[in-house]
């Protein structure tokens, strides 16, 4: 999420800037893509501080950029629409996410964002055969891009729940990837039924040399 960070932009002179300002400036900004600002190490945040790229809250924003990416590759494989709306829903949600990280105090993961969530899990999930065993990440390559896709969310929401001990998230923020995380476990079993696929069962005790 570049642009809802990078420092080449006018600045606020101690007036917070808002997502709406910001985007109107995208244009600008984007004209030039590397600026030299971040050479040291820093980058800007969108409220005009420097902070070091290792901070736990740059570390979020790129978890949280990273596990959209996910959602990206999740969305270049062949879905039903009802799948793809779905998750082009998380994107938009996951870019919000991604700007509301940027800049300190702001908030724009609502509790509707959550509830949202909430709706398509128990959506796709009341379809499902209940679950008696643990299930590994395969199957189809759709659905095991989606595994991977939960497993980045799962990280992305350490990193945010690590960055909560000294930085000031958003109220929601970690509840929404708490919930995206079983949503798309629940898509991973959902795209695996579509595809002619069972899920792939953890065999307890499993002989290593695979005779039993």
């Amino acid at each position: 999420m570049r642009h809802a960070y990078n420092a080449n932009r006018p600045r606020s002179h101690g007036v917070r800037l808002n997502v709406h300002t910001l985007t109107s400036e995208m244009g600008h900004r984007l004209t030039k893509i590397y600026t030299r600002t971040g050479d040291g190490g820093e980058t800007g945040l969108g409220d005009g501080s420097r902070v070091a790229k290792n901070s736990l809250r740059v570390e979020a924003i790129g978890a949280v950029d990273e596990l959209n990416c996910s959602v990206g590759m999740l969305l270049a494989e062949p879905l039903a629409d009802d799948l793809r709306d779905a998750l082009v829903g998380v994107q938009h949600d996951l870019f919000e996410l991604g700007g509301e990280l940027s800049i300190p105090g702001h908030e724009r993961i609502a509790p509707a964002h959550v509830a949202r969530l909430e709706q398509l899990l128990d959506h796709y999930n009341a379809d499902l055969p209940p679950l008696k065993d643990f299930i590994l990440p395969g199957g189809s390559r759709t659905a095991s891009l989606c595994h991977l896709a939960r497993a980045v969310c799962r990280r992305a929401e350490r990193q945010l729940v690590a960055g909560a001990s000294s930085e000031h998230f958003g109220t929601y923020a970690i509840q929404y990837l708490n919930r995206l995380s079983d949503l798309l476990f629940v898509l991973s079993r959902v795209i695996n039924r579509r595809d002619g696929h069972a899920d792939v069962l953890w065999h307890k005790g499993r002989d290593p040399l695979g005779a039993g």
